[in-house]
C-alpha cells in the first residue's frame, strides 16, 4: 500500500517515516515543500538521511496516487493538505490538532467525507492498553460515579526545535493548543464525547522562548473543565520541562470516583538511575510503541475501507474545548459551551 508523508514540520513525522519505512506492506514516499532551505532537520536533507523516497511537491506525491496520505504539516496548513489528500482519494491521518478553527475542521470533515475517505486524528494515546483498562474499569463501576479528573501533559517548548510552534500565524497558539487536546481526546474517550458546560483558563508567558520583539505564545496554561453531570475535569498542558530533561515530557491522568480512584501513566520509566558519562539521570520507556499502534489502526482502515476512529469530529469536539480555553483567555471569564 503506497503511503505519503505531507510535510516534515511537526516533530512526530520524522517517528511516522521511521515505523513505515520499516514496514514491507507499505510503499512510503516522502515530500516537505515548505522546508526552510538549508535546514537539516528538514526536506530532502532529512529523507535522504532517512533513507526514504522524497518528491518535490506535493503535487508530485499525489500524482503517485497514495492509498492513503499522513498530515504533518504546521497546524494552520492543515486544511488545504487534508482537502487535497481527500480530493485525490486518498485516507487521511491528520496531525493534532486538527485545525485551529472549527471552520477549517469542519470543512476538512466534510470534504472526507464527500469523497468517501476516512479521516482520523492523531491521538496515540488512546491506544495505551493501560488507558483501555482505565476505560474498562470505569465502564464496569469499579470507580463509582466520576467526581472529578486531573490530566497533565506537559513537555519541553517545542519550539526549541521547530520554531513555528512559537508562532501563532502557523500553530494557533502555544501550550494551550499543543497539549490540551491529549487530554480533551482521552477525557472524550471515557466520557463517550460528552462536552463540557463550561472552559476557564488562565495561563502565562513565563517560559516562552525568543526575544522581545518576537510573537510570544503561552508557554503554561492551567484549563478547568465543567460538565453537565457535575463533574470537573482539570487540564495542564504546560511546556514546564527544562530542555536537559532527560525525556520530552509526559502524560498522566488521575480519575477521582466516589468508590476509588485511579491513576494513568502513559510513559512509565522502566529503567531509571544515572549516567555517570554524561552526568545525567538515565531513564528508559517502559511502554508501548504508541505512534505504531496509532498506524496499524490507520493502516487497516485504509484498506479495508472502514471509518478511522479517533475520527474527523473527535477532533473537532477536541478543538472546541481548546477554543473555549483561548475565549476564556481573551476574556479572563469562564465561557459556555454546547452541553
Amino acid at each position: 500500500m503506497k503511503i505519503a508523508v505531507l510535510s516534515f514540520a511537526h516533530v512526530h513525522a520524522t517517528r511516522y517515516i521511521q515505523l513505515l519505512r520499516d514496514r514491507s506492506d507499505v510503499e512510503l514516499i516522502t515530500t516537505d515543500p515548505d522546508a526552510p532551505p538549508g535546514d537539516p532537520t528538514r526536506g530532502k536533507a532529512l529523507a535522504d538521511e532517512l533513507g526514504v523516497t522524497y518528491r518535490a511537491g506535493y503535487e508530485e506525491a499525489f500524482a503517485e496516487r497514495p492509498r492513503a496520505v499522513i498530515v504533518t504539516s504546521e497546524n494552520t496548513r492543515h486544511r488545504q493538505l487534508v482537502e487535497q489528500g481527500a480530493a485525490a482519494g486518498a485516507h487521511v491521518l491528520c496531525e493534532k490538532p486538527i485545525a485551529t478553527t472549527e471552520d477549517d475542521a469542519r470543512a476538512m470533515i466534510n470534504a472526507c467525507e464527500q469523497a468517501g475517505v476516512s479521516l482520523m486524528t492523531a491521538y496515540p494515546v488512546r491506544f495505551h492498553p493501560a488507558f483501555a483498562a482505565l476505560r474498562r474499569t470505569l465502564a464496569e463501576g469499579w470507580l463509582g460515579s466520576l467526581l472529578s479528573v486531573h490530566g497533565v501533559n506537559n513537555s519541553s517548548a517545542p519550539g526549541l526545535d521547530r520554531p513555528w510552534f512559537a508562532d501563532p500565524a502557523l500553530a494557533g497558539g502555544g501550550a494551550v493548543i499543543d497539549h490540551t487536546v491529549h487530554i480533551a481526546d482521552l477525557l472524550d474517550v471515557l466520557l463517550d464525547g460528552e462536552q463540557p458546560t463550561q472552559v476557564y483558563a488562565v495561563a502565562n508567558t513565563l517560559l516562552a522562548q525568543g526575544g522581545a520583539d518576537e510573537p510570544k505564545v503561552e508557554s503554561a496554561g492551567l484549563l478547568t473543565l465543567t460538565y453537565a453531570r457535575g463533574l470537573v475535569a482539570t487540564i495542564d498542558c504546560s511546556w514546564s520541562h527544562p530542555s536537559t530533561h532527560p525525556t520530552w515530557g509526559g502524560l498522566t491522568l488521575t480519575c477521582v470516583g466516589d468508590r476509588a480512584l485511579a491513576e494513568f501513566d502513559a510513559f512509565p520509566p522502566l529503567l531509571d538511575g544515572y549516567d555517570t558519562t554524561q552526568a545525567t539521570s538515565r531513564w528508559e520507556h517502559g511502554t508501548i510503541d504508541l505512534d505504531a499502534a496509532m498506524l496499524d489502526s490507520f493502516l487497516a482502515a485504509a484498506r479495508t475501507g472502514q471509518r478511522a476512529h479517533p475520527d474527523g469530529e473527535t477532533g473537532l469536539r477536541t478543538l472546541r474545548t481548546v477554543l473555549a480555553a483561548y475565549e476564556s483567555l481573551r476574556t479572563g471569564q469562564p465561557v459556555a459551551t454546547a452541553a
